[in-house]
C-alpha cells in the first residue's frame, strides 16, 4: 500500500532534495499522492465552495487556462503539506539566503510565517488548483504576491500524462548572468511533485556563488485535461 502523503514527507531523503534544489533549481519527489488522492483534489475545481476566486489566463496575458486560489480554511492535506513541509524546507531556504548574502530568515513553523505575512497585509491564501484543456500553457513567471516570499515552493501533478492529457510538460527556465536562458523540462507522472525555486537560487561558480533567476510555465495541452496542484508557502497581499 503506498504511503499517505503525509508519511511520505516524512520518509524522503531530504538531503538528496536538497543535493537536488541546489543543482538545478528542483527535486521531484515521485509518487508523492497516490491516484485516489490526484482525483479527490482535482475533483475540487468543479466545486464553487472552498476558493477565493478563479482567474481565467487569457484575461490577464498569462496564457490560456484557468486557475482558482483556495479560501481559508485550506482542505485538510494543503494545509498540512504546508505545515509538514516546512521544517524540512526551511534549512534549504536558510542555506540559500546565506549562500546569496540575503538577511532573512524564516520562523520554525509555518504558522509562524503565515502570522508573518498576514501581519504585512499578505492575508490571502495562495494554494491553488490548475485546469488545462486542449491548446492551453502558461508563460513564463514567478509567484511572489508582496515584500514576504518564502523561496521553495511544490506542484503535484494531479492527472495522468499519456491517458488524461498529452503535452503540458512543467517548463523551468534559468537565466544566468550574461548568459541567455536555459530550460529545463521537467518529466512527471501523476501525483509527483516538484519542489522548485520560486525566484531567485544559489550557484556555485569560480568566484563564489552567486544568483540566477528562475521562472516556471507549462506548454501548451496538445489533448484531454491537465489539472494540478500549487502550493506556495508565502500569502498574497
Amino acid at each position: 500500500m503506498q504511503q499517505h502523503p503525509i508519511a511520505r514527507l516524512n520518509t524522503t531523503d531530504w538531503s538528496a532534495v536538497a543535493g537536488d534544489l541546489d543543482a538545478g533549481g528542483r527535486a521531484v519527489l515521485p509518487g508523492l499522492f497516490d491516484e485516489r488522492s490526484c482525483a479527490a483534489l482535482a475533483g475540487l475545481y468543479e466545486r464553487e465552495e472552498g476558493f477565493r476566486s478563479e482567474v481565467i489566463m487569457a484575461r490577464h496575458g498569462f496564457g490560456q487556462g484557468r486557475y482558482k486560489y483556495f479560501a481559508h480554511p485550506l482542505p485538510e492535506l494543503v494545509l498540512a503539506i504546508r505545515e509538514v513541509a516546512w521544517p524540512y524546507l526551511v534549512p534549504i531556504a536558510h542555506g540559500w539566503h546565506q549562500r546569496m548574502g540575503l538577511d532573512v530568515r524564516f520562523p520554525d513553523t509555518h504558522r509562524d510565517f503565515i502570522a508573518r505575512c498576514h501581519a504585512a497585509g499578505q492575508r490571502r491564501p495562495t494554494p491553488l488548483l490548475l485546469d488545462y484543456g486542449p491548446g492551453d500553457y502558461n508563460c513564463l513567471h514567478q509567484d511572489l504576491y508582496g515584500a514576504h516570499v518564502f523561496p521553495l515552493q511544490i506542484a503535484v501533478l494531479l492527472s495522468a500524462p499519456g491517458r488524461d492529457f498529452t503535452g503540458g510538460e512543467f517548463v523551468l527556465t534559468e537565466q544566468r548572468p550574461r548568459m541567455q536562458s536555459r530550460p529545463d523540462v521537467v518529466p512527471l507522472g501523476q501525483g509527483d511533485a516538484v519542489i522548485f525555486a520560486v525566484n531567485q537560487r544559489p550557484v556555485r561558480g569560480s568566484r563564489g556563488d552567486y544568483r540566477v533567476t528562475m521562472r516556471h510555465g507549462v506548454a501548451r495541452v496538445r489533448s484531454g485535461r491537465r489539472r494540478t496542484l500549487g502550493i506556495i508557502f508565502h500569502d498574497a497581499a
